[in-house]
């Protein structure tokens, strides 16, 4: 039997595990170069990229770069290695540096700026419905458990941290999901089940027994 339904249809609760992701993880990040980066399709970028921003956080957060100062000597240290790199060259004739145009290809800027788009809506969206108030135990989780949760670790994290812890989560927690997608899923879901049962014992218990007045009949 798939599902297992209690004798009281007020507290009816679906006890199959739901899924974290309707969807493959890959699709849920986007399906692009970007998801690509982030679950290691392509090491050699995706670990580059976790060098590069490893070494950003030292320097601000270890070494307390200013970021002026640290954009000056970045700038003071390549011009001159290629100002000495061209007048060597010129002396020994060899060839002369060659800078490539293009870094980073436009799409994969694009690519980010449209998952950012697409998620900030998504969230503001959800948190719109949140507050109407017509999901309490959304609401609460939200309020109470997420956001003040956030702002303890805040007060103990500076926001350069917090960056960089984000960033790890990023390229840490995909794949990872995507190794164990099956027993996370099911970790998840009985914890999800869980939570359901123990919020509509409380509802039951102590919000249906609140006093409330009568309610008013809208004119047409």
């Amino acid at each position: 039997m798939a599902h297992n339904i209690s004798s009281d249809p007020d507290n009816e609760i679906n006890t199959t595990p739901p899924k974290l992701f309707e969807k493959p993880i890959h699709d849920v990040l986007g399906a692009g170069k970007v998801a690509e980066v982030l679950l290691w399709r392509n090491r050699n970028v995706s670990g580059a990229l976790l060098f590069g921003m490893t070494v950003i956080w030292f320097l601000f957060e270890v070494v307390e770069y200013n970021f002026v100062t640290l954009l000056c000597h970045i700038s003071i240290t390549t011009m001159l290695v290629l100002f000495i790199w061209s007048t060597v060259a010129d002396i020994f004739k060899w060839e002369s540096p060659q800078i490539p145009e293009i870094v980073l290809q436009d799409s994969f800027f694009q690519d980010i700026a449209s998952i950012i788009h697409r998620r900030l809506n998504q969230l503001l969206t959800m948190l719109h419905y949140i507050s109407c108030g017509t999901d309490l135990p959304s609401f609460l989780m939200v309020i109470i458990v997420s956001l003040y949760i956030l702002s303890v670790v805040g007060s103990y994290f500076s926001f350069v941290n917090l960056l960089y812890i984000g960033f790890l989560c990023m390229q840490i927690l995909p794949i990872v999901y995507e190794q164990y997608e099956e027993e996370i899923n099911n970790l998840v879901g009985h914890l999800i089940i869980d939570l359901r049962k123990k919020y509509r014992s409380f509802d039951k218990r102590y919000l249906n027994k609140i006093p409330r007045g009568p309610t008013k009949e809208k004119k047409t």
